[in-house]
């Protein structure tokens, strides 16, 4: 008699012990489920939590990418060159929030006015042409809007309410990029040892691809934000400070961003005259194909190459779920995936039997 029998002798079997072999293994297919539910459960649950930790790697890699950029040029340490590009970026946010509120303040306390008088002008002009609108629906649609742009005027001049979870954006987003590998490097400890270089290898290219990303998407930032302010200073076209800093602002959300900016800049446009009104039309679709078609192509998206369409349903999956946080880092968050999926289709194709490829490739 083995020991194991003599132990259940003496001890006697176990109440939660599962005699029947079919049984058995149907309790654990249902284990398993349980385990798999419950993720997903914590995963929704600390989903909020778990995008300002995505939101801090994106920072991460701005820094990141901005410490890279100065090591070109400053034989420093890469600590040095972290603090130095926070500085720099401190110092912009200064001018940024003096500027905002000694010259834009006004502007944007009238913007809102100017919006449901040129709604309701736009819903005169349907009616005197059969469209019925319902008066009310425009009144409903301009407060929202007005709301909308006044939350983003706002979160210009202050970040309020939100304060907790930028700080906790900064502050982990700093300690990554100071220190990278320690992160990198628990990471990989989680895996198999044989995946660790396949890990290793995935999170360079998936740093690489958010850099590359969040540099195109800067870039666009200021060359929209500066392009519309120029050009709509240039005509006298109203609020063209605070449409330029608004445009710049929301060409950090792809797609939906440039919709917006687009129908404030027509909507003040056309309060002064209809000849400003069709200039700020021209002005919209200049810059952006000079931002969609020249700049971000070269730096980003040749990179990252993700579809529109895509992009843009991430974006409005993301948005309903998690608000404002969740379609600014649709993107990313697209990019990622796309980098981990591409990754572990080649290690397939390459750990497939040479038999199978021929098949697959066909």
């Amino acid at each position: 008699m083995s020991k194991q029998n003599e132990d259940e002798e003496a001890i006697g079997a176990s109440p939660t012990r599962i005699a029947d072999p079919g049984l058995r293994m149907e309790a654990k297919k249902a284990f398993v489920w349980a385990i798999v539910i419950g993720g997903i459960a914590l995963f929704v649950l600390l989903s909020q939590s778990l995008l300002v930790i995505f939101g801090a790697l994106v920072f991460a890699a701005m820094l990141d990418g901005g410490a890279r950029l100065l090591g070109r040029v400053l034989p420093i340490g890469r600590s040095l060159r972290v603090v130095l590009t926070m500085l720099l970026v401190a110092a912009f946010f200064a001018w940024l929030f003096y500027f905002a509120g000694t010259t834009i303040a006004s502007e944007a306390a009238t913007l809102p006015q100017i919006l449901t008088e040129q709604l309701g002008r736009l819903a005169e002009w349907a009616e005197a042409r059969g469209i019925a609108i319902d008066p009310n629906n425009v009144q409903q649609m301009a407060s929202q809007l007005s709301s909308g742009i006044g939350t983003v005027t706002r979160a210009v001049g202050g970040v309020i309410g939100g304060l907790t979870t930028l700080v906790l954006i900064v502050i982990i987003g700093i300690y990554v990029a100071v220190e990278p590998r320690i992160y990198e490097r628990g990471v990989e400890w989680i895996a198999w040892t044989e995946d660790r270089d396949y890990l290793r290898g995935t999170l360079d290219e998936m740093a690489f691809n958010l850099r590359r990303l969040m540099f195109g998407r800067l870039v666009g930032m200021v060359v929209e934000g500066i392009f519309t302010w120029a050009m709509l200073a240039f005509y006298g076209v109203p609020m063209a400070a605070l449409l330029g800093l608004l445009t710049g602002i929301l060409a950090f959300i792809p797609n939906i961003g440039a919709v917006i900016s687009g129908l404030l800049m027509v909507l003040v446009g056309f309060s002064a005259g209809v000849d400003t009104g069709i200039y700020t039309i021209f002005v919209y679709f200049f810059v952006q194909t000079i931002d969609g078609y020249l700049l971000i192509p070269l730096i980003a998206k040749k990179t990252v190459d993700l579809a529109p369409a895509l992009v843009l349903a991430s974006q409005l999956i993301l948005g309903v779920l998690f608000g404002l946080i969740g379609l600014a880092l649709a993107d990313p968050i697209m990019a990622m995936l796309k980098v981990a999926l591409e990754r572990r289709a080649k290690r397939n194709e390459e750990n497939a039997p040479e038999a199978v490829r021929p098949a697959a490739e066909g």
